[in-house]
């Protein structure tokens, strides 16, 4: 196969995961919110756990079947790795009960209402100090290239740094319209904006590093995660919400909105790992605020003109403008590389190969 025939099918299949990512994540917000608002299944922890179970079912079915080959990862790298995530879930969920998500919510919810779901929220976010919860999701970006710098010896060009900027400006045109902050809505931001970037570095980093593929690191991380999370999850979310999901009214309705967040989560799991398998914590993180603005356009093709300012039209171009730089910046050469470590290094991510540098972008 000649190297043009190659470049243009790595760029399909990029193509694919990525909007494979987009649309799961989509139709999965979709869902829940039918699922906690309209029927009060509130219990968002609870349900990332059995949304690990579901994955957890389906990677022993492969690997019975023989789809999915044995491999080994160290118990020490899996509770690294469950630590973060779990963190990252947590500090999320939190985060939000602290914080009003502002525009974003509010535009969310307004799509929601189209779709004849309910607009009330998980939380009454009116009783809690307002923030912008999109500022901490900005912060993803700059605390993902810090870790990769640090941790990966990467090395990023002019313009590929000039361009993740340009992004942040963009998506933060577009959706930061409140600066305000509490104390414990920052803590648990912070905490969450540094659980999620190292959560989503490690998912990069295990697949290079014991040469493992998406299915096969689910395979690894999703009972560990299905495990601790059904057994804390009940306990936060009576904490977040004083209500028991052993008292909750199931309905045939409600099981089946939730037996379809179990079975789409499977796609989104598996999105994720290989978008950030392909593309790095970074690239998935800049292309990731795509969805932003692809929910900001939807908003438009709902409600008009009347809900597209100037600002927010400034920044959807500036963004756009942005990721598309990105994507040239950062796949020329130099443009994003990791530099080779001392022969006397004592790191042991000089022991990542170096191969499969130019294939991510």
């Amino acid at each position: 196969m000649s190297s043009s025939s190659k470049t243009d099918k790595k760029a399909a299949v990029d193509a694919a995961a990525w909007m494979f990512n987009v649309v799961t994540s989509v139709v999965i917000i979709l869902v829940n919110k039918a699922l906690m608002a309209t029927y009060g299944f509130s219990f968002a922890t609870t349900l990332t756990g059995m949304h690990f179970a579901t994955t957890t079912l389906l990677t022993l079915a492969l690997r019975w079947m023989k789809y999915i080959q044995p491999s080994h990862l160290p118990v020490s790298e899996l509770l690294k790795f469950v630590l973060f995530a779990n963190f990252s879930i947590v500090g999320m969920n939190v985060s939000l009960m602290w914080n009003s998500v502002g525009f974003y919510q509010v535009r969310f919810s307004k799509i929601c209402n189209v779709c004849n779901l309910s607009t009330v929220l998980t939380w009454d976010l009116q009783n809690f100090p307002s923030t912008t919860f999109q500022i901490a999701k900005l912060t993803m970006i700059p605390v993902s290239c810090f870790l990769e710098v640090v941790l990966d010896n990467m090395r990023y060009s002019r313009d590929t740094k000039l361009s993740i900027g340009v992004v942040l400006l963009g998506v933060g045109v577009c959706t930061v319209t409140d600066v305000s902050v509490n104390t414990k809505g920052f803590l648990a931001a912070v905490v969450a904006v540094w659980s999620t970037a190292l959560q989503q570095y490690y998912v990069h980093y295990l697949q290079r590093r014991y040469s493992l593929n998406s299915f096969n690191l689910l395979g690894h991380t999703a009972p560990a995660q299905a495990g601790s999370l059904l057994l804390v999850g009940p306990f936060l979310d009576y904490w977040l919400t004083t209500k028991r999901v052993d008292a909750y009214p199931y309905s045939l309705t409600s099981v089946l909105f939730i037996v379809l967040s179990c079975t789409i989560a499977i796609g989104t799991n598996l999105s994720q790992f290989i978008c950030i398998g392909r593309f790095t914590a970074v690239s998935f993180q800049v292309l990731g605020h795509m969805k932003t603005i692809l929910v900001l356009i939807l908003g438009f093709v709902f409600f008009g003109k009347d809900d597209l300012n100037f600002h927010v039209i400034v920044g959807m171009i500036i963004a756009v403008a942005g990721m598309i730089w990105y994507g040239n910046a950062s796949s020329k050469p130099g443009g994003k590389e990791r530099r080779s470590s001392p022969a006397n290094s004592s790191t042991k991510f000089q022991k990542l190969e170096t191969a499969d540098a130019d294939e991510k972008v």
